[in-house]
This record gives C-alpha cells, sequence and structure tokens, in this order.
C-alpha cells in the first residue's frame, strides 16, 4: 500500500492501571489478590486494560498503513525528539494530551478517546475509528486547528518548563511555601501554600476549583470571571491565585490573584532552603527544584500548541 505521507506519525500511549499494578505486584494474580482484598472488583482493571490494548492495536494498524509509524510510551516522552514535520496521536485521556502537548513545536496533536464509554475527554474528540478518514484530512491541512497556550516559567540559572494546564510554584510537601513576589509594579514578602498559574485550557480545573472554595468560605457567592471553554485555549494571558496566603508582620496578602500577560510578567525569588519546586501539569515528577536565592518569571510562552479538531 502506499504511503499517504512521508512524514513520521508517532503514536503516544499510556500504561493501564493493570500494567501499573502487575509493574507493582510483579504477577497478575498477585495484582488480583491486592485488589480483591480491598474490596474492589479487578475485572473492572481487566476490561478497562483489554479495551484500551485492543484501541492501541487498531490505531497501529491504520497509522502504520498512512505513514511511518513510531510509537512511544508516555514516560519517555520528555526525551523523545518530534521532528518539524511529524504529526502526533495520543491515544488516552486528556492528562496524557496535554502531557504531550507542552514538548511540541508547532507539530499538531490528534487526541484519540480509547474508551468513550469510560472516559469524556474534553481533550479526546475523536475515535479510534475516525483515524482512517481523519489523516489524510489532517496530513492536506484541512481540518481546523485550535491553538493552544502555555505558561513558561524561566530560572535565572536557565532551566524552563512549560505547562499546558497549570504551573505550581511552593514546596513539595505540605509546608509554608516562602517567596518574594514582584507584579504589577508590587514587590512583596509571602507565606502561603504555594501560587496556581494557569493557562486558559487549565482555568476550568484547578484554578476555578480555589476561586470557588474561597468564594465559598468568605460567603459572598461572587463569581469572579474566569474565561473557560475553547474560546479562552488561545488566550493571550495566564491567570494565578495565591493559595492560603498568610497574614503577618514581615508577609503580605495583597498580591493574591491577577493575570499575567507579556505586558505584565510575574517574577518569583525564593526562600525556601530546601524543597522548592516549580511542576507542571499536576506531574510532581516533573519539576525545576526551586530552592532559595533561584528566582523564576513566570510568562505566556512563545509558543502554542496545536489540537487538531
Amino acid at each position: 500500500m502506499k504511503r499517504l505521507t512521508e512524514s513520521k506519525l508517532v503514536l503516544v500511549k499510556r500504561k493501564t492501571r493493570l500494567d501499573e499494578l502487575i509493574a507493582r505486584f510483579n504477577t497478575a494474580e498477585q495484582a488480583r489478590f491486592y485488589v480483591e482484598r480491598l474490596g474492589s472488583d479487578f475485572t473492572d482493571y481487566q476490561k478497562e486494560d483489554a479495551v484500551y490494548k485492543q484501541a492501541l492495536r487498531t490505531a497501529e494498524d491504520v497509522l502504520s498503513g498512512i505513514g511511518r509509524l513510531q510509537v512511544v510510551s508516555r514516560e519517555y516522552i520528555p526525551n523523545f525528539i518530534f521532528g518539524e514535520q511529524d504529526i502526533v496521536i495520543a491515544v488516552g485521556q486528556d492528562g496524557l494530551v496535554s502531557n504531550t502537548l507542552k514538548y511540541l513545536d508547532g507539530q499538531p496533536l490528534i487526541g484519540v478517546n480509547p474508551d468513550p464509554d469510560r472516559w469524556d475527554g474534553v481533550l479526546l474528540p475523536f475515535q479510534v475509528k475516525d483515524l482512517r478518514a481523519l489523516l489524510p484530512d489532517v496530513i492536506a491541512n484541512r481540518r481546523p486547528i485550535s491553538d493552544v497556550s502555555m505558561a513558561k516559567s524561566t530560572l535565572n540559572d536557565g532551566q524552563v518548563i512549560y505547562a499546558v494546564n497549570d504551573l505550581f510554584i511552593g514546596q513539595k510537601t505540605h509546608v509554608s511555601a516562602r517567596y518574594n513576589i514582584r507584579y504589577n509594579q508590587k514587590s512583596e514578602y509571602q507565606s502561603s501554600s504555594g501560587i496556581i498559574v494557569s493557562t486558559g485550557l487549565g482555568a476550568s480545573g484547578w484554578l476555578k476549583s480555589i476561586v470557588a472554595g474561597a468564594s465559598g468560605i468568605t460567603g459572598t457567592n461572587e463569581e469572579i470571571s474566569i474565561p473557560v471553554g475553547r474560546q479562552a485555549w488561545g488566550a493571550d494571558y495566564l491567570q494565578f491565585t495565591v493559595r492560603e496566603p498568610f497574614p503577618s508582620r514581615t508577609t503580605g496578602v495583597s498580591v493574591v490573584f491577577g493575570r499575567i500577560s507579556a505586558d505584565m510578567p510575574m517574577q518569583i525569588t525564593s526562600f525556601m532552603p530546601e524543597s522548592g519546586v516549580i511542576f507542571s501539569d499536576g506531574i510532581e515528577k516533573d519539576f525545576l527544584e526551586f530552592p532559595s536565592g533561584v528566582v523564576a518569571e513566570i510568562t505566556v510562552a512563545e509558543k502554542k500548541g496545536r489540537l487538531v479538531l
């Protein structure tokens, strides 16, 4: 069969819950014993695993007939080198799509829902059965693309981390984070549970829940305007909130919520001798160390993700 493209097709997969259990307990039977001893249904793990792996096999068969196929597991994505002309297909949940997107640089990404009966998937508009008809349109640039803005943290030692949903700046553990924050011509020493910086895509998640909780505590029931939905994905700004800021003689609470843009970046200087971190998209293993004296500049990233619709 003649290939439709010489561009590489990169299929990104993830481990299932069953895969992770077997890796932990060595065999499926030992995993079954552990799960059933806790009163859970092991067959649900098996069904999920079977449906996902069948979806992967079908996707591989379709894609290998269209172009050069390379299959990559999620854990190798941070070190994988994508070609400029690659087309990327992520088969999994929303988290797999966002985690893949931040390592791309202009390559189109197709989010595929392997199990629509189990997962909703805001970032998974397609199913495996759609790939055969979809790929020729993507190759010919006939499909609409949604730009997705990212957050970027640049340290004064040159290290950089991107986020598709959120950046977290704070402590690894549940102790207070200490830092100086500079934003909108203000400088303030703070002690808090950390800072959340959200993109337009991520604003409907962590940020929204923090704002809702704050409104509930104060009893105001006032809705703070947070644009969400597809129209906000390509926003040219980020939104931040400081979690549980503590007022004292030396720590302030006047800079706790706002927008970060090209004209109004945010700078944070760490005063955490140890365990200070900046991690992205809720993945604590994907982090930069942020110890005392290190300065982080938080900006809208210069690159955007490209999601196929």
